[in-house]
């Protein structure tokens, strides 16, 4: 029979005794400080636990009892996952029993006739203590979705294994889910948390195979040091496989770096290595894997070292803008309508590098706004230099990456150019990447539409390159369409390009959109852009980025051509 005192304490403290006068001197001595639930046999012990198991923070054990003794209700918790981390104290008169219930899992033990009262409350908090000291150990220790190791604990254990057997190799690996943050935003933090879930059980179950340990960094890294093995491909695709098995409405791609073991490098500078790898194939889902190797080495040497200058760079003017014309091909001839502000760094030592080996590292590591910042004030400069020169303002977009939208201080900085300069806000037009407005789009709208407010244009840059364009149209409030270059690379020769960029074009004017065509380069693709209907066009058959001075030639052309 279950009893239960009725006082209401921090913790609870399950006696099973068969003897009722030892449950009464022990339930006398613990009901001040806890409260107490008893029971007569291992039988109704196991009951009792089974059903409070969440509730119980320890169990005074007797061991000879009839239907069910100590032993087996010790052998029962430990083989039970929810009652194994509860702590068991022993009571018991024989010496000998002791070195079995020990080997059983219990922590302590209590001699009959029973000790002082003080001792015993003493050994109670003892256990209790030590036991939650361990549950906070081991929350720490683990992440709680996927129960791989904690970053820290990931690299104690792995330092350990390199440490204590340097004659094994190991090797790093990283996993990464692809656009992880917009398979949460589209399908839900629930079902993004089933994934990692369901990958941190295929894990375990590769690692459980050989000899390793794993663990889960950030939202969607894991981080896996095990025994060298031949063929990590084949670990990718199993995972892959496993993903694939609990996504079939959903595409889920995952991309690997692997560092392979190197004589005196320990597990953070392997680890390190192989998150390098990974981020060197984002996005690239015909090869999303990529061992670390010498030439990645050497590129990484170099994105260090661009890290490091970038601001020299700033400083001493290293950083050119080059200005690409856009055309009016509504007119015949057509007309300079505007210009696009580009980025080009001379380096004093490396020379000329391209904005296609530091735009993405700086977008990367955050350092993108730095880029930004430069390429506005000079643009801002330069239409005010060409407004009294020429007496009219050529207007110049500038791109506005995802890491801009989220700083607080962007209109205030925005605005401060446009005053200092002596501009009109359409003079400067804002280029915001389509892949940005998957990235909480209702805070992005709210932006926007107060930019737009302030008398800024918004173009939408590489549109259609992802997969949200469409249905994000109907909601984003921009003024201007840049077709990706690859439907104008193809239009001479692909039927369904020419196909989707009439399509693009017609949806365009149906919601008033400008639409600016990326990349025309031949005659042919200006008289198909033309005959559907585009708007602007900018590429290499108007004129390569130029710089400032080579751009005003162009200006002057114009000029001279109206008159």
């Amino acid at each position: 029979m279950l009893e239960t005192k009725k006082i209401q304490k921090t913790h609870k403290i399950l006696i099973a005794d068969d003897q009722e006068l030892n449950r009464d001197v022990l339930g006398m001595i613990l009901e001040e400080e806890y409260e107490v639930v008893y029971a007569c046999d291992g039988l109704e012990a196991m009951e009792v636990l089974q059903k409070h198991s969440g509730e119980i923070s320890l169990v005074m054990l007797d061991l000879i009892m009839p239907n069910m003794n100590g032993f087996e209700v010790l052998e029962a918790m430990r083989t039970d996952v929810q009652l194994k981390n509860i702590p068991v104290i022993v009571l018991t008169s024989e010496k000998e029993a002791e070195l079995k219930a020990l080997q059983l899992g219990a922590a302590d033990f209590i001699t009959k006739p029973f000790e002082l009262h003080e001792v015993i409350l003493a050994r109670v908090a003892r256990v209790i203590e030590l036991c939650e000291g361990r549950e906070l150990i081991s929350a720490a220790e683990h992440d709680k979705i996927t129960m791989l190791y904690s970053r820290n604990f990931f690299f104690e254990y792995a330092n350990r294994l390199y440490t204590y057997y340097p004659e094994i190799h190991f090797d790093a690996v990283v996993l990464d889910i692809e656009k992880f943050h917009s398979l949460n935003d589209v399908n839900g933090r629930a079902f993004g948390d089933y994934v990692l879930r369901v990958l941190g059980e295929e894990i375990l179950a590769i690692l459980a195979e050989t000899t390793g340990i794993a663990g889960r960094f950030e939202a969607d890294q894991f981080n896996i040091y095990c025994v060298h093995r031949e063929d990590y491909f084949a670990m990718l695709s199993r995972l892959q496989n496993r993903v694939d098995s609990i996504s079939h409405n959903v595409n889920i791609r995952l991309r690997m770096g692997v560092m392979l073991w190197q004589d005196g490098l320990d597990p953070a500078a392997m680890s390190d290595h192989a998150k390098i790898a990974c981020s060197k194939v984002r996005g690239d889902y015909q090869h999303p894997l990529m061992v670390y190797d010498a030439e990645l080495r050497e590129h990484e040497l170099l994105d260090r070292r661009l890290i490091n200058d970038l601001n020299k760079a700033v400083e001493e003017d290293q950083l050119i803008v080059y200005y690409q014309p856009k055309y009016d091909i509504r007119y015949n001839p057509p007309k300079l309508s505007s210009a696009e502000a580009l980025i080009r760094w001379k380096h004093p030592n490396l020379g000329m590098i391209s904005p296609g080996v530091f735009i993405p590292l700086f977008e990367g590591n955050g350092l993108i706004g730095v880029i930004d910042s430069f390429v506005w004030s000079k643009a801002a400069a330069q239409i005010a230099v060409w407004k009294e020169k020429y007496g009219f303002a050529l207007p110049v977009s500038v791109n506005v990456s995802r890491a801009d939208m989220f700083d607080l201080t962007l209109v205030d900085r925005l605005e401060t150019l446009i005053k200092s300069n002596g501009l009109d806000h359409s003079n400067l037009k804002l280029e915001i990447t389509e892949s940005a407005y998957t990235e909480d789009a209702e805070k992005l709208i709210a932006l926007i539409n107060r930019l737009k407010e302030l008398g800024f244009e918004i173009e939408m840059d590489d549109f259609g390159s992802g997969y949200s364009s469409l249905n994000m149209l109907s909601s984003m409030p921009v003024d201007v369409l840049k077709m990706d270059m690859k439907f104008i690379r193809n239009l001479e020769t692909s039927e369904t390009d020419k196909k989707l960029v009439t399509l693009i074009l017609d949806i365009a004017k149906y919601l008033n959109l400008t639409v600016i065509a990326e990349g025309a380069e031949t005659q042919k693709q200006i008289d198909i852009l033309q005959d559907a209907g585009c708007d602007l066009v900018q590429g290499y058959y108007f004129s390569r980025p130029l710089p400032p001075e080579e751009f005003e030639k162009l200006i002057e052309k114009e000029i001279n051509t109206e008159r």
